[in-house]
């Protein structure tokens, strides 16, 4: 599901300094194109290891709440709410499919005589799993 976070995104020096409040992510970019596309990484691979750790991922403020966080994090030295307020959008599921790559092991019991055909006939078992699995969840 794709869903789209608060971002603050503010020029300092020669980069684009960045603040996700409901994250509380801070990134940067070389230019704002860059920016938004290292704050959509940070969101994702943050938003992916929350549910890992069974984390209830937060929702997204409305733009009354972020200006509030932003300015509760102001110190002297840096104030994120005087910058652009922009929305980045992140479809977790996607981000997952495309960079959690990691193998699983799991174990599978089979009936004996079902695992002798597929040995005869030289199926990979754990291959023909996974494609049937992506079928199935493609299709969910």
């Amino acid at each position: 599901m794709k869903t789209a976070y608060p971002t603050f995104i503010a020029k300092n020096d020669n980069c684009c300094l960045v603040f996700v409040p409901d994250f509380e992510i801070y990134t940067e970019g070389s230019s704002f194109v860059d920016a938004i596309e290292m704050a959509r990484d940070a969101i994702a691979s943050k938003g992916i290891t929350y549910e890992n750790e069974g984390i209830i991922v937060p929702r997204p403020s409305d733009s009354e709440e972020a200006i509030s966080k932003a300015e509760a994090e102001a110190d002297d030295i840096f104030d994120y709410s005087k910058g652009v307020l922009t929305y980045v959008d992140v479809n977790f599921s996607e981000y997952r499919e495309k960079y959690d790559n990691r193998m699983v092991r799991r174990n599978v019991t089979l009936p004996a005589w079902l695992n002798y055909e597929a040995e005869k006939i030289n199926l990979n078992v754990s291959k023909f799993l996974q494609e049937a699995l992506k079928e199935k969840v493609a299709s969910k």
